[in-house]
């Protein structure tokens, strides 16, 4: 037993072994490591917003404003661009900006919203339409006719959705399906905004399930490809 013990305190005196010497190549790597900019969170979504908006702006200045503007009321069309301009703003903020002092995105609120937004615009748009002297009718019998807008609408909200997704590279380790949801929900919401502002069809099925759908089908366009590429 002596014997055994004393055996042990060498061994345990003994030092460790030295690491193996890492090779030229590696070393060479390693001495080239430079340090990485930190995310500033607040400024992406500052430069997705502007950018959307310019993109959007662009847009309808291409396609010309609905020919029905000045017959709708006014309160109506600035509290539906409000809550469209809010339904674009608010996904993004909690997709992107994570609490003060955490680096994880705040998936919950934006699942939350994705969830709300895709579901608020349908039924706002269902219920509340107001229509003027040359707005247009299309009622469920010629519904399809009017798809291009949920093309419109996407067009939109590609690019606050791949500008979304190249900031949230690498910071959705978990939950990046609800992450990338709220980000297309918003991408839709200001495809909604423009559709507001464009488009002269005024009937409850095009403006609830057209106009509001683009919202819920940019939601899941988005959860299905932005994972994959924020990987």
């Amino acid at each position: 037993m002596t014997e055994s013990r004393d055996e042990l305190d060498v061994l345990a005196a003994q030092p460790p072994p030295a690491p193996p010497k890492i090779s030229a190549a590696l070393e060479a790597e390693l001495g080239q490591l430079a340090p990485v900019r930190a995310r500033r969170p607040r400024r992406q979504l500052a430069v997705l917003a502007g950018a959307s908006l310019v993109y959007a702006a662009a847009l309808l200045a291409i396609l010309s404003v609905r020919r029905d503007l000045d017959e709708l009321p006014v309160g109506w069309l600035v509290a539906a661009g409000i809550a469209w301009l809010a339904g674009f703003a608010l996904p993004m903020y909690f997709a992107l900006v994570p609490r003060a002092g955490s680096v994880m995105p705040r998936w919950q609120a934006a699942a939350a919203l994705a969830i709300i937004v895709s579901c608020a615009f349908v039924v706002l748009g269902w219920n509340v339409h107001p229509h003027g002297p040359s707005s247009k009718d299309y009622g469920w019998e010629h519904f399809l006719r009017g798809h291009g807008c949920l093309w419109l609408g996407l067009a939109t909200a590609l690019v606050p959705v791949a500008l979304g997704a190249l900031f949230a590279r690498g910071a959705m380790p978990v939950r990046s399906r609800w992450l990338a949801a709220a980000l297309g929900a918003g991408g839709g919401c200001l495809g909604g905004l423009l559709l507001h502002v464009h488009c002269p069809i005024a009937d409850r099925y095009h403006v609830g399930l057209i106009h509001g759908g683009v919202v819920a089908v940019a939601a899941g366009l988005s959860a299905l490809i932005v994972p994959r590429i924020a990987r």
